[in-house]
């Protein structure tokens, strides 16, 4: 059975409902930066919201017909903060103008200055996989492909054996500095349907905590760690990407065994100012969480992952068209893709990479934001 909700009817309240452009509580003043207003620009395009508490559709919005707009970029960051994931159909971005999104999606809504676009460390070109029809070679565009994931893990099947709930996560949180916004375009969706991506909201997830446990889990760390991608390169022959990738801060010694590294449990977002439960779900699957038992480290890891993976009240599920695209907020979100499919399903992913984790005591969880307006 799922952890139930608070007190608080998501599916009902109106607040919830609400189109948001301004949902932050006044607090004290705080040396962490101050949300970001929506000033309304993109309000002109037919959009409407998924869910409650996560997703909004633009349907017939070109992002290419405001990529030189920063006003309206800004405000699409803003828009993706809050809705966690922003879905647009039959794009016709290029894959340069992928990377001018989420380059100015992360420096309009106040991303480091020296923070540039992800460099994945596996999806890349090394991989004998060009990111176009042409043969490019750009290790900034990861190349989200079926056919490169099958040769990856001895799969030549859209069926696997292994619980669906086991492939939750967050991207590159075991990054010192991890990407705040990802671009996700489909240029191939599987012809026998299926593949599609289910996000869930990690605003709402702090939300369904009690509030004498959100004290507690206020106040702890997590260790990230992830072993992969250096067993997927030993076993497959496979060239890692090194590091600085997107910042400097993002370097990893050759000789190491895995990404690792430690951020707080509850996350402030700087763009709504709103906290989240930042346990990316199996981004903690080979790490742990800080300053508890070992038993308390298992009891409170499945529950977390529990609140996530149960909760269908705080997911929402895309199915993919041909040029579709997805931006979601990975501070602010998790996600999984669904693996029904047999045929190819190809996609391109560039990402922004953002500030340094932090907690803000100051900040507010979504649900008090919006029932303060």
């Amino acid at each position: 059975m799922a952890p139930p909700s608070a007190e608080v009817d998501t599916a009902n309240s109106p607040e919830l409902r609400q189109h948001v452009k301004d949902t932050t509580k006044k607090t004290p003043s705080s040396s962490f930066p101050k949300p970001l207003k929506y000033s309304g620009s993109l309000d002109e395009y037919e959009h409407c919201d998924v869910t409650s508490v996560i997703g909004r559709e633009f349907p017939k919005l070109q992002l290419s017909k405001i990529l030189e707009d920063d006003a309206k970029i800004r405000d699409l960051a803003i828009t993706v903060s809050q809705r966690g994931v922003v879905f647009f159909r039959k794009q016709d971005l290029t894959n340069q103008g992928l990377k001018v999104l989420a380059q100015k999606l992360g420096k309009l809504s106040g991303g480091p200055k020296e923070a540039g676009l992800y460099r994945h460390p596996l999806s890349n070109y090394k991989q004998n996989f060009a990111i176009d029809e042409d043969g490019a070679q750009d290790d900034e565009i990861s190349l989200i492909s079926s056919e490169q994931r099958r040769g990856w893990y001895k799969d030549k099947y859209g069926h696997t054996k292994v619980l669906a709930s086991g492939g939750w996560h967050s991207d590159f949180t075991f990054e010192h500095n991890p990407t705040d916004y990802g671009v996700f375009k489909v240029v191939e969706a599987p012809e026998d349907v299926g593949g599609d991506t289910i996000w869930a909201s990690a605003y709402e997830a702090y939300d369904r905590i009690s509030p004498f446990f959100q004290k507690t889990a206020d106040a702890l760390t997590a260790t990230h760690r992830n072993p992969n991608f250096h067993s997927q390169a030993r076993n497959g022959g496979f060239e890692l990407v090194q590091g600085p990738r997107g910042h400097p801060d993002n370097v990893v010694d050759k000789d190491a065994d895995a990404y690792e590294v430690v951020h707080p449990l509850v996350r402030t977002n700087p763009v709504t100012g709103w906290k989240s439960l930042f346990t990316g779900v199996n981004s903690l699957r080979d790490g742990n969480i800080n300053g508890v038992t070992e038993r308390e480290n298992e009891i409170l890891k499945d529950y977390f992952k529990q609140l996530f993976v149960e909760n269908h009240d705080l997911q929402v599920r895309n199915r993919w068209g041909k040029n579709d695209i997805a931006i979601w907020d990975d501070r602010s979100v998790v996600h999984v893709a669904t693996n029904d499919y047999f045929g190819k399903r190809t996609a391109y992913r560039v990402s922004s990479v953002g500030e340094k984790p932090y907690f803000d005591p100051n900040s507010v969880s979504r649900r008090e934001a919006l029932n303060s307006l």
